[in-house]
């Protein structure tokens, strides 16, 4: 009895040692991801009175007429032709395309009478706050295409430094950030209802550059985005999302290039990213507000990508208390000194959520700073928040990535206190040039190391 017991075993091993990518479940997401469909009639914004000689508010209401007008007339493509438009921030409605052409430049100015109050999220929690510069809210159909530039003019001269600013003007505080972000967080702590939650010009919640609220089917394609005044791509509570070929340079603090939110369905393939903070970051919410829409960011498609500097490459939290599951990220590269991770999973007590079946192939890395696959159940231990939601990170499977120079190979940090962290395969990799190996602490069961070679010698799998 025991024999046959060790022929099954001796089976289905190998099994277990290569199932990690699911072909046939990629294959079911590729395809269940719906882009969304226009009609074929088109306005010009200029026919609404933008120009490249008007003021930032006469454009920004010509934009918004244009689009309103398409909207009302059962959608279609909204044009904004060469030129550069100074604008303050743009509202996109159902079955409407903007479409920025080549030569185009959307710049978005920095005066605080031009923005609304909108629902939207802001590092995961929910609020009231500043418009991001585009915006669309419980829409469908709705696209940001064209070769043209979203230029957020974001710098240290403006939304890089208000949110440093102190909520009241006294110059002991003037190095601390405002207030705002504290008292976000403490209504969520306290389960303070959403729609009593505004904020503005005085609280230094930067808002985001592109932000698709509750909507579905939303395109976004081939256009640049330069300086932001915080995340550039944010689909928020959304499902069909894709997001292709598009160019972020966003070198500014919390610059993260997309950062889809708690969506279902979200596709995002041959873009350039090179940012201040993290390239793709996955979110589900923070905390009280994570947990309470439980809403996971699911079925995740990320391919043909290249990475340059940021905090992380393929990036999942920390605000992902909702969880998140079935991603599978591959042909991608990678490649700066100051590119910390490439895979990098990030969360907390405060957090909580289950993270599973999280997938990687076929990606090629010239160097990063720290580790090429980090899983950190620890991440910011000071953050005051009410801990005892332990989170879960298992079936995390990455194969075939190559990596020439870094601190660590894999560096898991679990918690002292359970076994959170299982099932981690590293199989047919090869990382040169690691200063320090691997490093595991913490509570984990399951790591497997299968044909991982770390400066050219196999690495075995920790007991």
């Amino acid at each position: 009895m025991n024999y046959i017991k060790v022929i099954i075993l001796l089976l289905f091993y190998p099994v277990l040692a290569h199932a990690q990518w699911n072909d046939a479940e990629y294959t079911r997401i590729d395809q269940s991801i719906k882009a969304p469909h226009f009609a074929d009639r088109q306005f010009c914004a200029v026919d609404y009175g933008a120009s490249s000689q008007a003021s930032a508010s006469v454009n920004q209401k010509a934009i918004n007429n244009a689009i309103a007008a398409c909207n009302k007339s059962g959608g279609g493509k909204v044009m904004v032709p060469k030129g550069t438009y100074l604008t303050g921030p743009i509202t996109l409605l159902s079955g409407v395309n903007l479409v920025v052409e080549k030569d185009a430049t959307l710049q978005f100015v920095y005066d605080f009478d031009l923005f609304p109050i909108v629902p939207t999220r802001w590092e995961g929690a929910d609020c009231y706050n500043l418009q991001p510069l585009i915006y669309a809210y419980k829409a469908t159909d709705v696209a940001l295409t064209g070769e043209g530039v979203i230029d957020g003019g974001a710098g240290k001269d403006n939304w890089w430094s208000w949110y440093r600013k102190p909520f009241f003007n006294d110059p002991l505080r003037a190095d601390l950030p405002a207030l705002g972000r504290d008292s976000l967080f403490k209504m969520n702590s306290e389960l303070v209802d959403w729609e009593e939650r505004h904020f503005g010009r005085n609280d230094g919640l930067r808002p985001q550059m592109v932000n698709f609220n509750q909507c579905d089917r939303v395109l976004i394609e081939g256009l640049t985005f330069l300086r932001s005044p915080f995340w550039v791509l944010h689909p928020l509570l959304s499902s069909n999302v894709i997001v292709r070929g598009v160019t972020v340079n966003n070198d500014g603090p919390n610059g993260d290039g997309c950062d889809p939110e708690s969506c279902n369905g979200v596709l995002i393939e041959n873009c350039y990213f090179n940012t201040g903070d993290d390239c793709i970051a996955i979110k589900s919410g923070r905390n009280n507000d994570g947990r309470l829409w439980d809403r996971p960011t699911e079925n995740i498609i990320i391919r043909n990508c290249e990475m340059r500097n940021g905090h992380g490459g393929v990036v999942l939290g920390s605000e992902i208390s909702g969880g998140c599951r079935n991603l599978y990220a591959e042909n991608c590269k990678m490649d700066s000194p100051t590119l910390d991770r490439v895979i990098r999973i990030k969360t907390n007590s405060c957090r909580g959520g289950i993270i599973e079946n999280i997938n990687a192939r076929n990606i090629k890395v010239g160097q990063c700073a720290e580790a090429v696959l980090k899983i950190n159940l620890d991440y910011s231990p000071d953050e005051i928040c009410c801990r005892g939601y332990l989170p879960t990170v298992r079936n995390v499977n990455i194969e075939n990535i190559s990596c020439g120079k870094s601190q660590y190979g894999v560096m898991i940090i679990g918690l002292d206190t359970c076994t959170n962290v299982s099932d981690i395969n590293v199989i047919d990799c090869q990382f040169n040039n690691v200063a320090d190996g691997n490093y595991i602490i913490g509570g984990t069961k399951d790591i497997n190391f299968k044909d991982l070679k770390i400066n050219g010698q196999i690495c075995s799998s920790p007991r």
